[in-house]
């Protein structure tokens, strides 16, 4: 079972960065894409970008620009930088690791991410 755990969430200032991080528990074998989704208060989950394991990024238009997606294969890892961050940035941020062969996903627990205006 593949356990995913988050770290570098925070509250930050309208603005600032912050750097997002998720290492997978063991190596997710087979073609995948890890990634990230945002869920604030009151609304849907939804996404921020993805990764596969080939390096294809894939971002929501509002993140464009100011987000950007990598990961790491070797250390089973992928990582968030957000810059420019926005008072409507503020959500609870998932990592992902999507498998395409089972279509099965793995979640991690979420991290906090606040930005003040």
């Amino acid at each position: 079972q593949v356990q995913l755990v988050e770290s570098g969430g925070g509250l930050v200032q309208a603005g600032g960065s912050l750097r997002l991080s998720c290492t997978a528990s063991a190596n997710i074998l087979g073609p995948n894409a890890m990634g990230w989704y945002r869920q604030a208060p009151g609304k849907q989950r939804e996404l921020v970008a993805t990764i596969s394991n080939g390096g294809t990024t894939n971002y929501a238009d509002s993140m464009k620009g100011r987000f950007t997606i990598s990961r790491d294969n070797a250390k089973n890892t992928v990582y968030l930088q957000m810059n420019s961050l926005k008072p409507e940035d503020t959500a609870v941020y998932y990592c992902n690791a999507h498998m395409y062969y089972s279509n099965w996903d793995y979640w991690g627990q979420g991290t906090q991410v606040t930005v003040s205006s």
